[in-house]
């Protein structure tokens, strides 16, 4: 089932990597792309005219079937999360996601969806084997035992086992990446849902704007992860779709770095150095994590390649232009 010719439903459309995933899939030559998102239009991060948008709360079985009417493939991004400042303080509304997920699954094999795509996360991994920032990249395997961030990571480890079941059970063709740490333009920059990428990028921004020239860190700032740009992102969503892997399989750059030298590159991109604090009480994650990207060499000969510098510049100026526009992050 490829996605040039079919009629493709994006879930979490309104959202940072459905958005992106949206015009995507339109370039890769989908015939129709019904784009859905629980926020209003006017809140999405991008709207491509395009599509047939609509606003639908899919944690409803009825919205579900709904979204699935006359549809051929399924990108499940829709989920309740942010970066680790939310995960941490909000594990009950992370887990609830396990709704949109089930109702989709269901609506999905009862249309006759051909395949579906679902975006798991790299939070699934075995906490015990990310306990030191020079950590041995991850492979699929250390899912299990499992041990994965509370909330969040259960939610997504739980979720992949339906994907796989209802394949074996149903004979729906599921596919499933695991993402680690998506980041670029067009996505939260603040208000408490950003990741680390765009949230330094707007510290440094602020401090630099407001002549303040100090920052503060969550954790010691050695915690070390790596962070994959959005259009590497899509590229590997449209091929990994396209494949015949049955397993999860990583999503992911393996460019791995500490939060301190995330914020060097972004103070060089900025041009300015700032007195550094550290906030040894705010949520930090796990100390190390990074992407084994072996296996998706393997199957496909690519992984993720925009260099972090390059992409993080990108950010830097998008969200530089936000704040200069006094553009609220949605």
């Amino acid at each position: 089932m490829r996605i040039r010719g079919a009629n493709v439903l994006v879930c979490g459309a309104g959202g940072f990597i459905g958005g992106h995933l949206v015009n995507k899939l339109q370039s890769e030559g989908a015939a129709s792309i019904r784009a859905v998102d629980i926020k209003p239009i006017e809140d999405w991060y991008q709207v491509n005219k395009a599509a047939d948008n609509v606003v639908l709360d899919l944690q409803l079985r009825e919205a579900c079937s709904h979204a699935t009417t006359n549809v051929d493939a399924v990108f499940q991004l829709a989920a309740d999360m942010g970066g680790m400042g939310f995960i941490e303080n909000n594990k009950a509304l992370c887990m609830l996601s396990v709704l949109t997920n089930t109702h989709m699954l269901l609506a999905a094999r009862e249309a006759g969806v051909k395949r579906f795509f679902y975006s798991s996360s790299a939070c699934v991994y075995n906490g015990d084997k990310q306990t030191n920032p020079e950590v041995v990249p991850l492979k699929e395997e250390d899912a299990y035992p499992a041990l994965p961030e509370d909330g969040y990571g259960w939610e997504k480890l739980f979720s992949e086992r339906m994907c796989r079941h209802f394949r074996e059970d149903y004979g729906m063709e599921t596919r499933v990446a695991r993402f680690h740490n998506v980041y670029g333009p067009l996505g939260t920059w603040t208000g408490g849902r950003e990741k680390a990428p765009a949230a330094i990028c707007r510290k440094v921004l602020e401090a630099k704007m407001s002549g303040d020239h100090s920052i503060e860190i969550w954790g010691d700032g050695h915690q070390t992860r790596s962070f994959m740009y959005v259009d590497d992102c899509t590229k590997g969503i449209v091929d990994i779709y396209n494949s015949d892997i049955l397993e999860p399989i990583n999503l992911g750059s393996s460019e791995l770095v500490t939060v301190n030298q995330l914020v060097d590159i972004v103070e060089d991109i900025a041009g300015i150095k700032l007195t550094r604090t550290y906030n040894l009480n705010a949520p930090k994650g796990v100390n190390g994590r990074n992407s084994d990207n072996t296996l998706i060499q393997k199957y496909l000969g690519w992984e993720p390649s925009i260099r972090l510098r390059d992409g993080m510049e990108r950010t830097y100026e998008w969200i530089r232009q936000q704040i200069e526009m006094g553009v609220k992050s949605k």
